[in-house]
């Protein structure tokens, strides 16, 4: 494999690195509900605040995290893709 091709690899690899440790928050709610996730699309944590919430109307509470989840989820792909682009357009040279 050519110097370039390798060098490209490893950027890549450092890029994947560094977007686990990018973190979008999320809420929805007013603050009812908070997610975190990060680069990789994996969520990180998932936070409910009981004072915000009625307990007797979950579909609401589900409402709120299906916002939180698809939000964070599009926002993250955005950095994602953001942080990705300059690599990828090497990545032809590679075979893949």
């Amino acid at each position: 494999m050519a110097f370039d091709q390798m060098k490209m690899l490893n950027d890549l690899r450092k890029a994947q690195k560094d977007l686990k440790k990018q973190i979008v928050e999320v809420e929805a709610g007013d603050g009812a509900v908070v997610v975190q996730i990060n680069g990789e699309l994996k969520v990180v944590s998932i936070k409910i605040n009981p004072e915000m919430v009625d307990i007797k109307d979950i579909s609401e509470l589900e409402h709120w995290l299906e916002i939180a989840i698809r939000d964070g989820m599009q926002k993250a792909q955005e950095i994602a893709a953001e942080k990705m682009k300059p690599l990828m357009g090497g990545l032809g040279n590679l075979g893949l």
